[in-house]
């Protein structure tokens, strides 16, 4: 009795065993590759899968997408500048056999694709493209990666440039190009303001000269801008045609020393006329006259002549001080 108690535990025993190796069970995400003696009989799940113990063989394969890191890449671009890329690539299995029969181990194979393309299709751009087409650049790489990793099942959805490293040397070059770039956008930009300002301020100029009362308001909202501030020091402009008419009828205040007053051609002929005849009149007098007698006729003739000549000026200037507005 006791010994077919112990068998019937022995075959139990098997029997668990036998059912523990011929039964998987695979997540939603997962899938079999099943191989019986050798030969590919398919893929199996999610779900059950029943196995025969020592018969069949089964490949489990994740189909969620797989990220990897490329390793950084020593490269020289078009423009012989070296440089150093990374970048990610994001891929999944679509086929389970093929990726399974096909390649050896799928992953290793596609990091391996994904470095050698990430070297030979960056080093044929230049380094502004490589700093600024970075779109383009991503939708080549996926595309040759795809395309090469098709046959084995793997399906790669994206491939993204992370960090560009070049020298510092080419880093200081960059940056002054770029602050010389900015330097002359910003002159240019300067340069067509005052350009768009100068045509305001001549149509400002030509309906302003139409009217002067315009521009004598204008004249009155400056002042009126600069009163608003606390300035102690205000420029008051005063237009140089407005101050002839006053300059040329008072040209002295009597509080300097006014230079002879010139007479008019007329009036300077008469006085040399007159200063001549009394040279001679004082030339060919009698002996019995004196010197300073004569000397003495002759300034006062030449004072007279004077005294003329001024009248002759007061009179011009009361002139021009009633015609004046």
């Amino acid at each position: 009795m006791t010994a077919v108690f112990v068998a019937l535990i022995i075959i139990l025993a098997v029997a668990a065993a036998l059912a523990g190796a011929s039964i998987r069970i695979l997540r939603e995400y997962e899938r079999a590759v099943v191989f019986r003696l050798g030969h590919l009989l398919g893929q199996k799940g999610p779900g059950v899968v029943l196995l025969i113990p020592g018969i069949d063989r089964m490949v489990r394969v994740d189909l969620r997408t797989v990220t990897f890191d490329v390793p950084p890449q020593d490269l020289i671009t078009r423009d012989n500048v070296p440089a150093k890329v990374n970048a990610v690539t994001y891929f999944r299995v679509v086929d389970p056999v093929k990726s399974v029969v096909e390649v050896e181990r799928y992953r290793a194979a596609t990091s391996q694709i994904a470095q050698t393309t990430l070297r030979s299709v960056l080093g044929k751009a230049d380094l502004d493209m490589l700093l600024s087409e970075r779109e383009r650049l991503n939708e080549a790489l996926q595309k040759i990666i795809d395309e090469q990793t098709d046959p084995w099942g793997i399906k790669v959805t994206t491939v993204e440039i992370k960090d560009v490293g070049i020298p510092q040397g080419m880093q200081r070059a960059m940056a002054r190009q770029a602050e010389a770039e900015r330097e002359r956008r910003a002159k240019v930009i300067n340069a067509e303001g005052e350009f768009q300002a100068s045509e305001r301020l001549y149509d400002a100029a030509q309906i302003m000269s139409a009217n002067p009362t315009a521009l004598q308001l204008r004249y009155l909202q400056t002042l009126l801008e600069l009163g608003s501030s606390q300035a102690s020091t205000i420029v008051f402009p005063l237009p140089i045609d407005l101050l002839k008419p006053l300059l040329q009828a008072t040209q002295y205040d009597g509080t300097e020393n006014r230079p002879p007053p010139v007479p008019p051609p007329d009036t300077a002929e008469r006085t040399l006329e007159a200063a001549e005849e009394a040279r001679e009149i004082a030339g060919g007098a009698s002996g019995h006259e004196s010197r300073a007698e004569l000397d003495a006729e002759v300034d006062a003739d030449i004072a007279k002549q004077v005294e003329l000549v001024k009248d002759e000026v007061e009179r011009v200037q009361e002139d021009l001080a009633r015609r004046k507005p």
